[in-house]
C-alpha cells in the first residue's frame, strides 16, 4: 500500500510537470509554425491542459479499468467548476468579456446535458462514445472557424501578451513538445497502477478512486493556469481554461472508455455524481457559478 501511495504522489507530480512543458512545447512549436495566438490558445493550450485526464483515462481503459477512466471525467468536471472557479473567483472577480468565451457557456450547458441522457441507461455504448468523439471533431472544427473570425477578440488580446512572455527557440519547444508527451503517458501509468492498487487495499470501486483522487490530481494544471490567469486580470483565459476543459472531459476523456469497454454506471453514481456536475453547470443565472460576472 505504501508503494502505491508513494507512486500516486510521484505520478501526479511528474504528470502536472509533463503537462505543463508539453503545454508549453506545443504552443512555441505552432507559433514558430505562424499559427495565429488566439487559435494557439484556444486549441493547443486549451486542449493542452486537458491532457492528464485525457491520457490517463485512455491508458485506465486500455489497462482495463474503465471506472477509473469515467469517474476521472466526472470527477474533474465537478472539480473544475466547484473548486478551481470557486477558488480563481476568490482571488480576484471574475468578469468575462471574450465572445468566444460567452459562446462556449451555453455550449457547456449542451454537452452537460447530453452526457446525462447517454448514461441514463447506465452505460456508454460504443455508438455515444462515437457520438461524443464526432462532437469533438465538430468542436474543432468550430474552434478554428472562430478562432480565424475573431483575431480583435479580447481573449485574443490576452493570449498575446502570455505567448510573448513564454517564447522559446523552436528545437527546444519540439524537445518539450515529445518529451513531455512521453512523459505524461510514463507517469499515467504509475498513477494508475498506485490508484488501482489503492481501491484494491480498501475495497472500493475504481470508479471512486477516478472519482475523487485522480480526479483533483489531474485538474491541478487547470487549477495552477486559472489562478496565474485571475491573478494578473487576465479573466477571459480563466474561466476558458475550466469551461474548455469541462467541455473536452465530456466528449473525449468520458468517449474513451465507450470505445475500449462500454462501462456501467450504477444509479447512485449516475443521479450523485452526474448530477452533481450538471448542477453546478446549472448554477444561478444559467453561468457556471453565481461567483462569475458576466
Amino acid at each position: 500500500m505504501a508503494l502505491a501511495v508513494l507512486a500516486i504522489l510521484g505520478g501526479f507530480a511528474l504528470l502536472i510537470w509533463s503537462a505543463d512543458r508539453f503545454v508549453e512545447g506545443a504552443a512555441a512549436t505552432a507559433k514558430h509554425a505562424g499559427m495565429p495566438s488566439l487559435l494557439i490558445g484556444m486549441v493547443i493550450v486549451g486542449f493542452g491542459t486537458s491532457s492528464p485526464e485525457m491520457v490517463v483515462s485512455a491508458m485506465a481503459a486500455l489497462d482495463g479499468s474503465p471506472g477509473l477512466a469515467l469517474g476521472n471525467a466526472l470527477g474533474s468536471n465537478i472539480a473544475n467548476t466547484g473548486l478551481i472557479l470557486g477558488i480563481t473567483a476568490l482571488i480576484a472577480p471574475i468578469a468575462v468579456h471574450s465572445k468566444i468565451v460567452r459562446r462556449e457557456l451555453p455550449l457547456l450547458l449542451i454537452v452537460s446535458l447530453l452526457v446525462f441522457v447517454i448514461l441514463w441507461d447506465h452505460a456508454i455504448t460504443r455508438p455515444e462514445a462515437l457520438l461524443l468523439l464526432g462532437g469533438f471533431l465538430g468542436l474543432i472544427g468550430w474552434t478554428v472557424f472562430t478562432g480565424l473570425r475573431n483575431r480583435e477578440d479580447a481573449l485574443a488580446a490576452e493570449i498575446a501578451i502570455e505567448m510573448e512572455a513564454r517564447t522559446m527557440p523552436l528545437g527546444r519547444a519540439l524537445f518539450w513538445l515529445v518529451v513531455g508527451m512521453l512523459l505524461l503517458i510514463v507517469s499515467s501509468r504509475f498513477l494508475i497502477w498506485g490508484a488501482v492498487e489503492v481501491a484494491q487495499g480498501l475495497g472500493i470501486s475504481d470508479f471512486v478512486i477516478g472519482l475523487t483522487i485522480v480526479a483533483l490530481g489531474t485538474s491541478l494544471p487547470e487549477l495552477a493556469a486559472s489562478m496565474v490567469a485571475a491573478r494578473k486580470g487576465e479573466h477571459d483565459i480563466a474561466i476558458g481554461n475550466v469551461v474548455g476543459s469541462n467541455i473536452l472531459n465530456i466528449l473525449v476523456v468520458l468517449a474513451v472508455p465507450g470505445l475500449v469497454s462500454e462501462p456501467v454506471i450504477d444509479n447512485v453514481a449516475l443521479w450523485r455524481d452526474c448530477g452533481m456536475m450538471l448542477a453546478l453547470t446549472l448554477a444561478p443565472e444559467g453561468r457556471l457559478t453565481a461567483l462569475v460576472n458576466i
